[in-house]
């Protein structure tokens, strides 16, 4: 009766040793497993330059009246547009209902910190809605942008007045982190 117990004994103790192998050799295999996808499923996220051009700060001090700044996001132009009395009043003065995309000035920019809307920055992708050429500042019918590709012109708040584009330049995202300082994207 001895033999006995001890040979029960001892299967018991082998299967509990062969479920404790199994276990262990099933978590080694998935270590390994994800340790030999993680790099693939990892070279599919952005890249860091990517992330970092995300987003820019602008500082609005460094762009003097009548005058534009010019700078990359995304791989596209965005003009800042420091704008006089005069391209404000015209902006303003604009009866929206015989625009081909009717927007007003207003619509068209963003409140700075205080919550009010300054109409003398106003910032715009800068790229023709007809076929994404840059357009030229201070220039075509209208004194705002002109697009030298197919002919549309823009008048000083971006939005289209005459030629085959279809829609105004887009306005970007952006925020103003400060009085003087913006953040696009």
């Amino acid at each position: 009766m001895s033999e006995t117990l001890n040979k029960e004994t001892e299967t018991v103790d082998d299967e509990g040793k062969r479920d404790f192998i199994f276990l262990a050799t099933g978590a080694a295999a998935a270590a390994g497993a994800a340790s030999l996808v993680w790099p693939f499923v990892a070279q599919m996220g952005k890249a860091a330059d990517t992330l970092a051009a995300g987003s820019i700060e602008i500082n609005l001090s460094n762009v003097p009246e009548g005058q534009q700044l010019k700078t990359l996001w995304r791989g596209k132009p965005v003009f800042v547009r420091h704008r006089t009395p005069a391209e404000i009043a015209e902006a303003e003065s604009v009866d929206v209902s015989a625009l081909p995309d009717p927007q007003t000035d207003d619509e068209r920019l963003v409140p700075n910190s205080s919550g009010k809307v300054n109409p003398k920055y106003l910032v715009m992708v800068g790229v023709c809605t007809h076929f994404g050429c840059v357009p030229v500042g201070e220039a075509g019918d209208f004194d705002g942008w002109y697009c030298p590709c197919h002919g549309s012109h823009y008048d000083t708040s971006g939005r289209i007045r005459k030629g085959p584009a279809p829609t105004n330049m887009a306005i970007p995202p952006y925020e103003f982190i400060s009085d003087n300082v913006i953040k696009v994207g």
